[in-house]
């Protein structure tokens, strides 16, 4: 047998909380089997000298051994262990590829691939934010919101033997029935909106939704009418199609219907809590959007962001609530509110609309992923949807509030508005203050904010504005990230 000092570098230390301390060494010796580290006719170490190393219970490596010789990876010969198993299917070891190719028959993919977005601007998200102390992004999973016990059900009831036969085969275009009668049902009409199952079609999230629709409205050239400053993914979507940007600025009710939006044959918006300032549409402009849509042949692509997080009064209906004339083409979430990693959107539309949508979704990706549909069609139906509204809110509201009490007591000079939903504060620096330093500097002291310049199509304000997302951070920890911002950004104005 091998040294035990093989083992000790060969297993993992495992993680309690992690994945299940079975599925954990489970991965370790097939991964060892599969890629040559263990041979065949090697034998292990018994299942007490394991769970020595390891520091786990005996059982636990006796039931994770006799699982692998139930599938086949391990022999077991009577009093004499476990030994790795002849496998016919062995992965066949390859030579790595040269790190460098010299050949002149290389493709020159400069002069192949296509440009994507001109003139776009990016939002740089840091990968690794959860290392940081005082993360105030926005979007980000939280794990204090996530229903680990309820999604880990409504997961076991889609695995089922009777829903696995009404999800597991090919959908082709269609939808999971069940996740759309809850839309009908439970979603939907909490945003005052009524719709037909031939009226909805689910995405993979509220971004593949407006690409659906960009591919299949814009044609190059057609104008859109854009919030300024306003949600830069989107924008850059539109973009992609070579779409005319029409800038429309904002004022406390909302999106401006200023002259130019008229001559626009789309308008995009965001009127639940507008991004990126959060600001609540009025019912006064809801109105005055849809008339001007009405005068002038207008289409209004509604994306209802973050609406189930109001806090403070009842929401207002969506702008498809109160459109009477199919005007208006509502995008939603579902992985907003419950995990971005989820990726569930969908698109309420006329009929026609949705009919060639399907068609467009059908030649991208079928259908989202079926597995996901269904569990989430039963988290809705078991009532945890409903349940984890009132939590997030309560949770967001407590965030929100130490956030500005802390923005007010320790940084006066900086301008924002109290939120009364959603998860962001919008600010706007004191002079000679740019956002893009603050934001450099911050991340060395272990403070992520995002600067505002991404979200402006035109003119980004000499850098002042910056967003705050209080989605992900601990509520301890929002007092003490301010007052570093604030020192570092009194730093900022020393040094000029």
């Amino acid at each position: 047998m091998p040294h035990v000092l093989f083992w000790q570098q060969l297993l993992p230390e495992l993680h309690h909380e992690s994945a299940t301390l079975q599925s954990q060494l489970r991965a370790a010796i097939v991964g060892a089997i599969l890629n040559g580290t263990l041979r065949q006719g090697v034998r292990l170490p018994s299942s007490r000298e394991l769970a020595s190393m390891l520091k786990v219970a005996r059982n636990t490596v006796v039931l994770t051994l006799e699982q692998l010789v139930f599938d086949g990876y391990l022999i077991a010969r009577p009093r004499s262990g476990y030994f790795v198993a002849v496998r016919e299917d062995a992965t066949p070891k390859l030579d790595p590829p040269p790190s460098k190719r010299t050949g002149q028959d290389t493709p020159n993919w400069s002069e192949r691939l296509l440009d994507t977005v001109r003139g776009g601007k990016w939002l740089h998200k840091i990968a690794d934010w959860q290392r940081y102390l005082y993360p105030f992004v926005y979007g980000q999973f939280d794990p204090n919101f996530f229903p680990v016990t309820e999604w880990r059900e409504c997961s076991r009831l889609a695995l089922s033997v009777g829903q696995i036969h009404d999800w597991a085969s090919d959908a082709v275009a269609q939808d999971d029935a069940m996740l759309v009668e809850q839309l009908i049902c439970r979603v939907l009409p909490r945003r005052g909106i009524a719709a037909r199952p031939e009226q909805i079609l689910l995405t993979v999230g509220a971004q593949q939704a407006l690409f659906l629709l960009a591919e299949a409205l814009l044609a190059p050239g057609t104008a859109i009418g854009f919030e300024e400053p306003g949600y830069m993914d989107a924008r850059n979507i539109f973009l992609h199609r070579q779409a005319q940007i029409v800038p429309a600025k904002l004022d406390d009710q909302g999106m401006l219907p200023e002259a130019d939006l008229t001559t626009c044959d789309y308008v995009y918006c965001t009127p639940s809590h507008q991004c990126p300032s959060g600001l609540t549409m009025t019912t006064a402009r809801r109105m005055e959007l849809l008339q001007i849509a009405e005068q002038h042949d207008q289409v209004i692509i509604e994306d209802d962001y973050d609406a189930e997080t109001q806090y403070q009064g009842l929401p207002l209906p969506a702008l498809k609530a109160i459109d009477r004339n199919d005007r208006v083409i509502y995008v939603g979430s579902m992985s907003k509110l419950i995990s971005p990693g989820l990726r569930i959107g969908y698109i309420v539309a006329d009929v026609q609309v949705i009919t060639a949508l399907r068609s467009l979704r059908r030649l991208m990706i079928r259908h989202p992923s079926s597995n996901n549909q269904r569990t989430l069609a039963l988290f809705i139906a078991q009532g945890y949807y409903d349940k984890l509204i009132l939590r997030t809110r309560q949770t967001l509201a407590e965030r929100a509030q130490r956030l500005s009490d802390a923005l007010a007591t320790y940084w006066p000079d900086i301008e924002f508005a109290r939120p009364g939903g959603g998860s962001v504060i919008w600010a706007r620096l004191p002079v000679n203050i740019d956002g893009r330093r603050l934001a450099t500097a911050a991340l060395k002291e272990s403070v992520l904010i995002e600067n505002g310049d991404p979200f402006f199509y035109r003119d980004d304000q000499d850098g002042r504005y910056i967003r705050f997302g209080f989605s992900s951070i601990e509520i301890e920890r929002i007092e003490p990230g301010i007052r570093i911002l604030e020192h570092l950004a009194q730093g900022l104005v020393s040094s000029l």
